[in-house]
Parts: C-alpha cells; structure tokens; sequence
C-alpha cells in the first residue's frame, strides 16, 4: 500500500481538504499539556485518508522527525493545536527516525507500529537513514502474520481511526479531573488470648479437737468405823472399765467458684483524614485576530436560567 506526503497527491490541498488553513506547524502537546514538537507533514494512503503525521520533536528529542498514526492524534483546530494520545518521551525515542527522502513501506511502518503496540526489539533493519534498529516482528495480536499483501489499516482502529470533526465543525475535547476515592481495608491487628493458670499457696486452717484421759485420784476416808463381818471381801479380778474417747481433724480440699470472667470485643469508631494534590484541566480558550468567542454556559447556569424565563413567562400569562 503506496504512502505518500500529502502535497504530493494533492498539491492544492490546503483550499481542497483544510478550506483554505493547514495543520501543518500545529503546536503537539502530550496529554500532560506539555509540548513535544510541531507537525512537520502529513502522510496519506493511495486513496488519500490520512495515515500519519510527521512530528519535528524539536528540542524534545533533538529535532528527531517521527511518525504519529492519526488514532493517536486529536487535532484542536481552534487553538491550532494536536494532542499526541500516549506518546511518551522512550516512545519517541524508540521510534525510527523519518527523513523527507525515504519510502514509507511495510516494513518500515511495522517497526513504528510496533513501538505504539509495546513491541520490544530484537531483530536488526535499516531505516531510510541507513541506522540500524532493533524490532521484534511478532508480538501483538499475531502481528507476524501480517505482510505487504495481507495487512489493511482497520486491522488496527486504535492506530488509524480518526474522528473528524462534526458537520457543523465542532471538535470535542474531554476535560479530565482527578478525584480521592476513599476505600477501607481490614486487616488483623493483632490477637488476644485469654486462659488460665494454676499457682499454688500453702494454707493453714485452726481444729480444736478433743482428747479424754483417766483421772485417778486416791483420798483416805475420814470415817474409820469397823466394817462389820463378811462385808470386806478379799479377792482379784475386781475391775473398773472405763472407754477414753479422743477427736482427730478431718482435712479436706473442696473446690469453690471464686469469680467468673467474660470476654467480648467493642468497636471504636476513629475518622482518618488525607491530603492529596488532585488535577483538574481546565479549558484554556486562546484566540488570534479578531475571533469571536461564545461560551456556553456549564448546566447549573442553563437550567437556572430556563427556570427564571419560565417564571417570567408564567407571570405574564398571570397578568393577562
């Protein structure tokens, strides 16, 4: 598929295609809204859809013209302006070097194309400079299968669809804006055992106990009348019995409840405060001559304007 400049299959293309104006020397801006370069030219395919823009990176990378599909690229007519979607710094680095002289062919479009598709390098061509780079052929969506016959640009919407403005001519450009999201997660903090122990004492406890003993006590009686005849009888085995008796302590363990112990969990509520520096683009409206610019209100104002004007109207309407 034969590629070519733009002022090479249309030479009045400025009044045939851009009524007149030219992209070309349009500032290119990274979606950081810092400046990278310039569109130095245009390449376009056999049936004239643009393909890819030419980038002078100027002091970016030292004046190295790279190739840009035009998926990747959002034109700003009004501010004469081209955001270069995703390109970055090792991108521009990685990218072949474009000369005026050179062919745009298959090969040479695979290896820009696989700098945007993340490709690593490892294979040894020549550009139209005759420097030596490094690409790997085969690495995204069965990208090796694609040759000069078989591969069509619609293979690859994100490299080569391009949204044209709107047939009133306006252009869209999103405006983005960070946001602190906050999250919770839980996670364990730690663990708490509760279980128990045996200590020993020793312990002294007081029982008065009892103990009977024998008493013998001898007196000599004071009456020393005569005991009259066969009264006093002489004879052994006389015995008196008497049972002693003595108490002895009786020491037991038994086990009491001394106290009973729960557990539960409480939950304390605490707020965590952060601080972060979030981004929000602004639109940054720029005009040359005598433009004239009307800005639309954001949609509060408009739907408080529709209302007062409803107000209005139905006052009247009372006061007919």
């Amino acid at each position: 598929m034969a590629l070519a400049k733009i002022a090479d299959l249309y030479p009045n293309y400025k009044e045939d295609i851009f009524g007149g104006e030219d992209i070309k020397d349009f500032s290119v801006y990274d979606l950081n809204n810092d400046k990278v370069g310039s569109v130095y030219d245009i390449i376009v395919d056999e049936t004239g859809r643009f393909r890819y823009l030419v980038l002078d990176t100027g002091f970016w990378i030292f004046g190295k013209k790279v190739l840009l599909p035009v998926g990747k690229a959002n034109v700003d007519y009004s501010q004469h302006r081209v955001y270069a979607k995703g390109l970055t710094k090792d991108q521009a680095e990685s990218l072949p070097e474009y000369s005026d002289d050179m062919t745009v062919d298959h090969d040479y479009e695979e290896r820009v194309r696989g700098v945007y598709r993340g490709v690593g390098y490892n294979d040894t061509s020549t550009v139209g400079d005759g420097v030596a780079q490094e690409y790997d052929r085969g690495a995204y969506n069965n990208a090796s299968d694609y040759t000069a016959d078989n591969y069509t640009y619609d293979r690859e919407p994100s490299l080569y669809d391009h949204q044209e403005a709107d047939v009133d001519g306006r252009q869209s450009l999103k405006l983005y804006e960070e946001r602190l999201v906050a999250n919770k997660h839980r996670f364990r903090a730690g663990s708490v055992t509760v279980g128990k122990r045996v200590e020993t004492e020793t312990a002294s406890v007081s029982v008065p106990v009892e103990k009977e003993r024998i008493v013998i006590e001898r007196t000599t009686p004071t009456d020393t009348n005569v005991v009259a005849p066969g009264e006093a009888a002489f004879g052994g085995g006389e015995v008196a019995r008497v049972e002693l008796y003595e108490e002895t302590a009786d020491i037991q363990k038994q086990a009491f409840v001394r106290e009973e112990v729960s557990v539960r969990k409480e939950v304390e509520k605490d707020i965590v405060s952060a601080n972060e520096t979030i981004r929000r683009e602004e639109l940054d409206v720029q005009t040359d001559g005598d433009a004239v610019v009307n800005k639309s209100m954001d949609r509060d104002e408009d739907i408080n304007r529709n209302r007062d004007i409803n107000d209005i109207n139905r006052d009247r309407r009372d006061n007919i």
